[in-house]
């Protein structure tokens, strides 16, 4: 009996995230475009350099996550009314924060994302530099 139990509360536990997987559709006004060429290009370059919330490895304008859908919204609404994407931009990373712009500004926070691939370089360079060197005085060695 305990085991039924058991097994019954694992297919419960294993279940329990698909159902909350969201199933509706995306909201209709999240791919409606600007009637305005010249606009809707605008827009579509801002939703290429926006990080999408939700997936995060994807920008607003590939992603199919409701919330991304949201953010094209605003991003066309705003372009609608007038403002330049960087005001927009500015707007949304003071609202969600550094992380979801592709391109985000050099500062305290950030230092280790720009700086690390250098850091890392350097230290491999060093470990090679080392490997290598201790390497030419051992075959010396060995040669003697």
């Amino acid at each position: 009996m305990s085991l039924r139990l058991g097994l019954l509360c694992l297919l419960g536990a294993l279940a329990l995230p698909s159902a909350a997987q969201d199933r509706l559709p995306p909201a209709p006004y999240a791919y409606q475009q600007l009637k305005d060429p010249a606009q809707e290009a605008r827009a579509k370059a801002l939703m290429e350099e926006l990080r999408c919330l939700v997936c995060q490895g994807q920008s607003i304008a590939d992603s199919d996550a409701p919330l991304a859908g949201d953010m094209r919204h605003e991003v066309r609404s705003k372009i609608a009314a007038g403002e330049k994407p960087d005001e927009i931009k500015a707007w949304l990373v003071a609202r969600y924060g550094n992380w979801v712009s592709y391109d985000p500004p050099f500062d305290g926070a950030t230092a280790f994302l720009w700086l690390g691939p250098l850091l890392f370089l350097l230290l491999g360079g060093l470990l090679a530099f080392g490997r290598f060197r201790r390497g030419a005085s051992d075959d010396a060695e060995d040669g003697a």
